[in-house]
């Protein structure tokens, strides 16, 4: 019998993580970590105000300036988004795919969660016209849709809205009295940062948009979990960030000592810092275009990575291919695809995509190698895809596919 995106194992219980570096800790971040492990009380709720004048700091040098009395932090981005959400009310629209982390924290409020297609240059964002046409029938229907969530460097897709794509998305959701929310964890994570131009809707929007960084995207390990949000200069602002504030006490998500020291170091973004976060978006876009040449190859659809650390791919194509081995859906892909490469391949179902849709998400991370010196290894070569056990990553990617036409 066919399985649903509901049982077993839907995306709301066991939705993947983010997809990780697959790289060490940056030895600095290391120090400062251990140089702060004596601070055993938490941060205070909404994080104490080092963290905080560092994240202005971070978003002034992106041209968003904002003041530490309208910016919260707290224990990793579900947890920040949960409480912001929280605060606000009302139901929401996100775009599909999205980031498997988003919807559950919807559903655990009670929450209604109304997926918009995407326009054809990416993912991310709403394609405006379907954002206000949902709207309109959600609000016909009795729902009560306040929210917008979309991001501008985009998990799962890896790609980036065009400026006057997301401008046209923020008009729209302007127009519908939406708030928007813009998660913009991988923004710092460009795969070529001299040709794509990183737009903010709260450059757009700046009294109805907020802006979510999970430091975990790109500037903290997984494992040490902070985040920061910024909230608009406005009465209405102040409002919702005290609300927020309320919901992480209510509910215990405070930043732990050592890791919001290394947060606001993290933030200030030092030279080796800096030097981190460029080299890994560089080795993540070679791989990942290395990986996309493989799919193009065999017939596959994906649009070209643009930002992260991982590609989204759809195998309709190879259907009839996907057939012979038992794969008919999203679902048994991801079954039969993490079972041939030996590493998570988390099918579109995790990401609100259609179940019948053959999509899926291959993190770049597995295939820098399979110890901490080989990452490392990658990490510093000049031309990684030159190392062997790199090339016998793809090489295995490229022989799993080939088993699919």
């Amino acid at each position: 019998m066919r399985r649903t995106a509901a049982e077993g194992r839907g995306p709301v219980r066991y939705g993947p993580p983010a997809p990780e570096p697959g790289l060490p800790v940056l030895p600095e971040l290391t120090a400062v970590l251990a140089a702060a492990a004596g601070r055993s009380a938490p941060e205070p709720p909404g994080g104490g105000a080092a963290v905080r004048e560092a994240a202005c700091r971070h978003w002034a040098r992106r041209g968003l300036p904002v003041e530490p009395d309208a910016v919260a932090a707290g224990p990793g981005g579900p947890a920040l988004l949960l409480a912001l959400l929280g605060a606000y009310g009302g139901d929401v629209l996100l775009p599909r795919p999205c980031p498997a982390w988003w919807t559950p924290q919807i559903r655990l409020l009670g929450r209604r969660a109304y997926h918009v297609p995407t326009p054809a240059e990416c993912g991310g964002v709403p394609d405006p016209y379907a954002l206000l046409e949902t709207v309109r029938r959600v609000r016909a229907e009795g729902g009560d849709p306040r929210v917008l969530l979309l991001s501008v460097a985009d998990d799962p897709t890896a790609t980036v809205p065009p400026p006057e794509v997301l401008r046209e998305a923020c008009e729209a959701a302007e127009s519908a009295g939406l708030f928007v929310i813009s998660d913009e964890t991988w923004r710092d994570t460009l795969h070529r940062p001299h040709e794509d131009a990183v737009l903010s809707p709260a450059e757009m929007l700046p009294d109805q948009a907020a802006v979510l960084l999970d430091l975990s995207g790109a500037l903290l390990p997984g494992g040490w979990p902070a985040a920061v949000v910024r909230f608009p200069g406005t009465a209405r602002g102040t409002w919702l960030r005290a609300r927020t504030l309320d919901v992480l006490t209510a509910t215990g998500a405070l930043v732990a000592g050592p890791v919001a020291v290394a947060a606001a170091h993290a933030l200030d973004e030092p030279a080796a810092v800096v030097a981190r976060t460029r080299s890994a978006a560089a080795l993540h876009a070679a791989v990942a275009a290395a990986a996309h040449r493989e799919l193009l190859a065999v017939g596959a659809l994906a649009r070209p990575p643009r930002a992260g650390r991982h590609l989204y791919a759809d195998l309709t194509p190879l259907r009839a291919g996907l057939a012979r081995h038992g794969v008919g859906d999203a679902m048994e892909l991801e079954d039969h695809l993490g079972a041939r490469l030996g590493a998570p391949a988390p099918g579109g179902q995790r990401f609100d995509d259609e179940l019948g849709a053959l999509r899926f998400r291959l993190s770049t991370g597995p295939l820098l190698g399979a110890t901490a010196e080989e990452r490392l290894a990658a990490l510093l070569a000049p031309d990684p895809l030159a190392l062997p056990h790199v090339r016998r990553s793809l090489d295995r990617f490229a022989s799993v596919l080939a088993e699919l036409t």
